[in-house]
């Protein structure tokens, strides 16, 4: 398998910017090195954008706008099974460029981060192809339409999963698109605009401009002809946005923080409970917003709940990405790794109580930003480790008394993204999940559903991805009265 970076140097793409159907040079001049998060060593750098580069990715995705949203939705539908089918015949270099940008074990960038990027897509086109955008109500006519261009920003955690929930469902509605990926992990994106490029996606539909949420964010979420912002980051991130927004009053969706909890009910399978629970805590190195790193267990079975996590927490082998007995490779950049450290220890230092892991990289490993999956047990629901997003390997065990204590520490949080059940008694299960202020809610660990929309509460955000309503995010309704008289 050929190296990414040499793919694209190759190519000619790496020092470029995806405008206007183009392999542009950029107007700006900084750089940033992309480094890989295993060994710590520099892969490449890239262009950074500025105002000038959005500017010109815009007036493209303007003027692509007018015709593209005319298309019919089977021509739409047509170009996005094109690309499904190009990403899926490039699925092995889409996993190496994963591992080496952001530490992925290629293993699970096989089996999670490139299929399930691949099934936004299946899933924008599915939908597209059976969508009413007229309906009838009385004598009126309900028209949902493309709202324009949109400036899509994603993050560093799931790079192509991330870029293939917003770009699936926008180009479907009819939306062009500017994407700015995460400076960070900037590979796979520049993989994906290839994809889109060789499908025969229309020039200025899609775009790229690679840069940092500062410059080509703000230039984005200010620029007057953006229609509408997605952004899947963290809530600072989010607010900034937002803010940049307001004076144009364009839509802004966002996809932001979590820390989300896991009830486990006093019925529940508890080796099963905990084990699951573990490892979807854990899940990409605990860097998904939405992991259940909240574990709330009855207070009648901590210490088999411990003993239970413990032994789950020891089956994970931590270690180089391209390893096959490797499950879970290095957190994903410096900052990330700093950030994880300091949580550990202020976990430490707060008197809680570590049942495993703890501060360091795991034996053996001296270099990368590796960490040691991190369990604190009798955790109360005040303390920074309960209310803060690690965004790592670090899980929080709390206990309650009763089931109504269980909902209210669940709920005891700024955010409101996922959530987890578990139990026997499915009546009870669904009453609990009616009862926490949750996006998502999970039961049992159910398989991933695309259709399912997935979106937050309070301060995880608003609006919704995936499904049905993650194309309708992207759309205004129009109400033609009279219509059907």
């Amino acid at each position: 398998m050929k190296s990414p970076v040499l793919h694209l140097m190759q190519a000619g793409h790496l020092d470029r910017f995806f405008i206007d159907g183009e392999w542009i040079a950029p107007v700006g001049t900084e750089r940033a090195a992309v480094v890989c998060p295993s060994t710590e060593e520099t892969l490449c750098d890239i262009p950074l954008g500025d105002a000038s580069d959005v500017d010109r990715a815009v007036q493209a995705a303007h003027k692509a706008f007018a015709s593209w949203s005319m298309t019919a939705p089977n021509e739409r539908a047509a170009l996005l099974e094109r690309v499904h089918a190009l990403f899926l015949e490039r699925a092995e270099l889409f996993a190496f460029a994963l591992s080496m940008e952001m530490g992925a074990p290629i293993n699970y960038a096989r089996s999670a981060h490139v299929p399930l990027a691949a099934e936004h897509i299946r899933v924008a086109r599915e939908n597209l192809a059976t969508y009413p955008f007229v309906a009838q109500r009385g004598t009126t006519a309900i028209a949902r339409e493309p709202i324009g261009v949109c400036a899509l920003i994603t993050p560093w955690n799931w790079p192509i999963y991330q870029i293939t929930a917003k770009v699936g469902p926008a180009l479907a509605a009819g939306c062009t698109v500017v994407l700015k990926p995460s400076e960070l992990s900037p590979l796979s994106a520049l993989l994906f605009a290839e994809v889109i490029a060789d499908a025969g996606i229309p020039a200025g539909v899609f775009n790229l401009v690679n840069g940092t949420g500062p410059e080509v964010g703000t230039a984005l979420a200010s620029h007057p002809q953006v229609d509408m912002v997605s952004i899947t980051g963290s809530t600072r991130a989010g607010v900034l946005v937002a803010q940049a927004a307001a004076p144009t009053v364009k839509r802004v969706a966002q996809e932001l923080g979590g820390k989300s909890p896991n009830i486990v009910l006093p019925d529940a399978d508890l080796p099963r409970a905990v084990t699951l629970g573990v490892a979807a805590a854990f899940r990409n190195m605990g860097q998904s917003c939405s992991a259940p790193t909240r574990l709330i267990v009855p207070r009648s079975v901590m210490a088999q709940v411990d003993e239970l996590a413990v032994a789950a927490t020891k089956q994970l082998v931590v270690g180089d990405p391209f390893a096959e007995a490797t499950t879970h490779g290095p957190l994903a950049n410096r900052a990330q790794f700093g950030r994880v450290q300091q949580m550990i220890e202020a976990g430490v230092d707060d008197g809680t109580k570590l049942i495993v892991g703890g501060p360091g990289r795991p034996t053996a490993l001296s270099r990368g930003f590796y960490a040691r999956p991190t369990i604190f047990s009798d955790v109360r629901t005040d303390m920074p480790i309960a209310q803060q997003e690690i965004f790592g390997p670090v899980l929080a065990i709390l206990a309650y008394d009763t089931v109504e204590e269980a909902i209210t520490i669940a709920n005891d949080t700024v955010y409101g993204l996922g959530a987890h059940v578990q139990g026997t008694d499915k009546t009870l299960m669904r009453q609990v999940a009616a009862r926490i202020e949750s996006g998502q809610v999970h039961l049992n660990y159910p398989a991933w559903d695309p259709q399912a929309p997935f979106g937050g509460y309070k301060q995880s955000g608003n609006g919704r991805e995936y499904g049905i309503e993650g194309m309708e995010e992207y759309m205004e309704v129009k109400s033609i009265v009279g219509y059907y008289n």
